[in-house]
């Protein structure tokens, strides 16, 4: 008897489902039908069915494809997104860039405090970089080759035309007045000129710059490195006194120190002055008045 009720309500359900009905709209002043159409439960619901899963893709769609999704809360727009990535490449750039600029200080300052003869220039540092990103394969330059490089770069190491020195142009002050005892003498390994000068005479930096270093040394006296920007580094060694530390800005013309006679290098009252371009020194006679 169970199993007969069951398939009966089973049927009823089914049958339920099947049944069409009429589904009509009318005028609801006058009735008069506008619409009818005949359907049944299951057409009913593959029509939700259907209508719900477009509904869903088209909202979907309009949130992921469209400028709507930044709207959404913890999504980030694509103008902060394009930043993020010219941020991420600048810095980039930076950081190279500074550790390039460490490399060639460093290089500079062990020249400076006599530890190496070696300067390893910036545009050499930074075709290495370029070399070992780009894996490039190795090629050997031939003996006569290598001979007559050498042999060049030693005649033109300090000629203005080889550092490309575009400075003639730029209003440089004397950083003292005095006579030249010693001038600008490479093979000798004296990469300076010293102009003599009593103790105490003004020291002037020779264009804007920023402080790179001021320390005293023993055989050295007090010493300042002024970078000016465009690869420019001056020097000055021997002083008395110095009036600017690490990280000064300094403007062109100011004093920055007072000569001196300190050092054990030193061989009398005067001013050791050193003017290096794009990591090579170069005689500073012909671009300052020291008269």
């Amino acid at each position: 008897m169970n199993t007969v009720k069951k398939k009966k309500q089973n049927n009823s359900f089914l049958k339920k489902l099947i049944n069409s009905y009429k589904v009509v709209v009318s005028n609801e002043d006058t009735f008069e039908e506008r619409l009818s159409f005949r359907t049944n439960k299951i057409n009913i619901f593959f029509t939700l069915l259907v209508y719900s899963t477009i509904l869903i893709a088209f909202t979907i769609s309009v949130v992921f494809f469209t400028e709507v999704r930044e709207m959404v809360p913890g999504y980030s727009s694509s103008e902060l997104l394009n930043k993020a990535v010219f941020l991420t490449q600048k810095t980039d750039s930076l950081e190279r860039e500074l550790e390039l600029n460490n490399k060639f200080y460093n290089s500079i300052e062990s020249v400076l405090s006599g530890k190496t003869d070696q300067v390893i220039y910036k545009d050499t540092l930074a075709s290495n970089n370029n070399y070992n990103e780009l894996n490039q394969t190795t090629i050997s330059a031939s003996y006569e080759d290598s001979i007559l490089r050498r042999y060049v770069e030693q005649e033109d190491k300090f000629n203005l035309t080889k550092n490309e020195l575009v400075i003639e142009n730029k209003m440089f002050f004397s950083p003292i007045r005095g006579e030249i005892t010693q001038k600008f003498d490479p093979s000798n390994s004296h990469f300076a000129i010293d102009v003599a000068a009593d103790i105490g005479t003004a020291v002037k930096s020779v264009l804007d710059g920023k402080v790179l270093f001021s320390e005293w040394s023993v055989d050295t006296g007090h010493v300042l490195i002024i970078d000016h920007g465009e690869n420019i580094i001056s020097v000055y060694k021997h002083n008395s006194k110095t009036l600017k530390t690490q990280n000064n800005f300094v403007k062109a013309g100011e004093v920055i120190a007072y000569s001196g006679n300190q050092g054990n290098l030193s061989t009398g009252p005067h001013l050791h002055f050193e003017l290096w371009k794009n990591g090579t020194p170069i005689n500073p006679e012909p671009l300052f008045n020291f008269n």
